[in-house]
This record gives structure tokens, sequence and C-alpha cells, in this order.
């Protein structure tokens, strides 16, 4: 959803991914560019040069090379929640003026004038929908980071 509100906004926008597995479905959703964060030649080329980065990722990563990827006044929002606590270095905020800041849920408001918008540029969420009776299965190809994007499930099979 980020990639599509992205492009919606008229942004430039880039995938960052330690997996080059994603990078057709990047491109896909309207991606302009993407870059593997594991090849070090591909982060080199993206260092100080994103304005904006919007971190998603809810596993363990490091904040700081991320940071790094930022211009001078850049900012790094994370609305991805990581079990761990991320080890910031203050010099990878001080040095360039960055900032680091989070994101919640909207409320009401916020999310009626977010529905309305991708309603006005045709922008869906992309799921699988699931039989209540596959719920374990789902399960488990999710620990397995084998679902693209969002299971849900069909109400309608609750009744079986």
């Amino acid at each position: 959803m980020a990639v599509k509100f992205g492009v919606a906004f008229g942004a430039e926008v880039t995938v960052l991914s330690t997996s080059e597995s994603k990078r057709e479905d990047a491109k896909l959703l309207g991606a302009h560019h993407f870059v593997v964060t594991k090849d070090e030649k591909q982060l080199e080329s993206v260092r100080a040069s994103f304005d904006f980065i919007l971190d998603t990722v809810s596993a363990k990563h490091d904040i700081n090379q991320y940071l790094s990827l930022l211009r001078t006044n850049g900012v790094h929002i994370c609305v991805g929640i990581p079990l761990e606590s991320f080890d910031v270095s203050p010099f990878a905020i001080v040095a360039g003026n960055k900032a680091l800041a989070g994101s919640g849920a909207g409320g009401l408001a916020q999310t009626q004038e977010m529905l309305d918008y991708c309603a006005e540029h045709n922008i869906v969420s992309d799921v699988e929908v699931i039989d209540i009776k596959d719920i374990h299965q789902a399960f488990e190809r999710m620990e397995k980071g084998d679902v693209r994007y969002r299971f849900v499930i069909d109400m309608a099979t609750l009744k079986k």
C-alpha cells in the first residue's frame, strides 16, 4: 500500500528489500526503482539520496543502515513494529540533521480521508482470500513469509 500511495502522491518511489524476489512485485505495484539492501553496490548507489523513508519492516533490522540513505534533513518514519528495540547511533541522526519518527493508526476522520483518497485514485489492497478451514495452513505460511500481502478470511466460510 505504501508504494501505491507514494505513486498516487506523485513521488518517485524506490522499494528497498533484502530480497531480489520482490523486484517484480515492486514493479507491478508501481515502484520506479528497486534496491536489494544486502547488495553493498546497490546500497551504495542510493546512499544519502532519499528525502523520506517509510519503514514498514516488522522484523529486526539495522535502522542505521537506512538512516545513511537519507539526504540532509531527511525523515525516516517507522510504521512496522519489530519486537526488539532499535539500536540507533546518535551520529546517524545528528549528521545530516535527520529525523526519526513513528506513526500509528489514525482516527476515524483520517481513516475516512484515506478511504476516500483510495476510492478516488483506485487504490486497493492486494490480498489472498482464504477459507476458514485453511487458517492453520495460512498461519504457517505467514510465519515462513509466504504470503503476498495479506490473508483475508472469507466470512461466508464460517457457516460451513
